[in-house]
């Protein structure tokens, strides 16, 4: 059994293509029913803002790999100059239950948020040809500061600029600085949000505020899925994408709320698969905007830390943890 933490996997790095093959190769286990995934239980005590997340999950495949993340996610941390989120995962071999890999960082979680992310970005240019993109980003945390560089990874030149924006002022040694000569930051949401053609919500906002008409064949994804007014439901309602309805559709999401108030069902959504296994293209076309809502599937953690274990297997990264047997 090996260990990994932040370090381990900096040292090794990311190819935001390969990170974005490997979420593609889990949504076809998951068209196949090659996965198990139990709804994740929220650990809430004392101040409810606060909860620490069990996401158990097996998937096959060529990734055949177990086991779970467990994630704690406490807002007000960064008032204390402590990170949000802290994360660890631990990997099983799925044949015989055996502990092969402990990942400590949530690191981990980050990457595969980003991965999601560029997975959708990825058809959706096969519907939407863009060029002199603009991308917007609320929210520059950790969440957003890895959105901006898969973006920057994956749209390359075709990037026009990014606008950022946060309630906190943006350091701007946090950019890479072959793409700083693209960066605007704002001073709200709305110019961040008025003109992109990809928008991305990356924040830990308690309540909605969005609720102006989005950009005519935008992409919008809802990460941090807390975000937008019911108002917008009438813009969005014939393309709202989610990774896992029976996920989303709790704790009080977006999803959640247009269920309760405006009556969306599973039925009027798309799922994940239904983009990358069946082409469904046709209702977009007719460039409505386009809202993707991801609660975060385990399936995709247990796939992007067994990715990162093989690579540190390759690379001798990691401590075996063998030795203090």
């Amino acid at each position: 059994m090996i260990y990994l933490n932040e370090e381990h996997i900096k040292k090794i790095w990311i190819n935001w293509e390969e990170a974005i093959d490997v979420i593609e190769d889990s949504v076809k286990c998951l068209a196949k029913n090659d996965y198990a995934q139990p709804i994740k239980p929220y650990l809430r005590y004392r101040d409810f803002n606060n909860r620490i997340i069990a996401m158990p999950a097996f998937l096959g495949g060529s990734i055949n790999m177990a086991g779970i993340k467990w994630i704690a996610s406490f807002p007000g941390n960064i008032k204390k100059n402590i990170p949000r989120a802290h994360s660890v995962t631990i990997l099983n071999n799925p044949d015989t239950g055996e502990p092969t890999a402990i990942i400590n960082t949530a690191l981990i979680s980050v990457i595969r948020t980003a991965s999601v992310s560029g997975l959708m970005i990825r058809y959706f240019q096969n519907i939407r040809q863009l060029k002199k993109i603009q991308v917007g980003i609320v929210g520059f945390g950790p969440i957003g500061q890895y959105h901006l560089k898969m973006c920057s990874s994956l749209l390359g030149n075709r990037i026009d600029h990014i606008v950022l924006f946060d309630i906190n002022n943006i350091d701007l040694n946090l950019i890479d600085k072959e793409i700083r000569d693209k960066i605007i930051i704002a001073d709200s949401w709305q110019k961040a949000y008025e003109n992109a053609d990809i928008f991305i919500t990356c924040t830990v906002s308690k309540s909605s505020y969005i609720n102006e008409k989005p950009k005519t064949g935008s992409l919008h994804l809802n990460v941090s899925l807390r975000d937008y007014k019911i108002c917008v439901y009438k813009w969005f309602k014939s393309a709202i994408i989610v990774d896992d309805w029976e996920e989303v559709c709790r704790e009080k999401t977006d999803i959640e709320n247009m269920h309760l108030e405006k009556g969306l069902n599973k039925a009027q959504t798309f799922s994940i698969c239904d983009i990358v296994m069946n082409n469904l293209y046709e209702p977009f076309i007719n460039k409505n905007p386009i809202l993707f809502n991801p609660m975060g599937m385990a399936v995709f953690d247990i796939a992007m830390g067994a990715y990162y274990y093989n690579l540190a297997l390759k690379n001798l990264i990691g401590q075996d943890l063998n030795m203090f047997n």
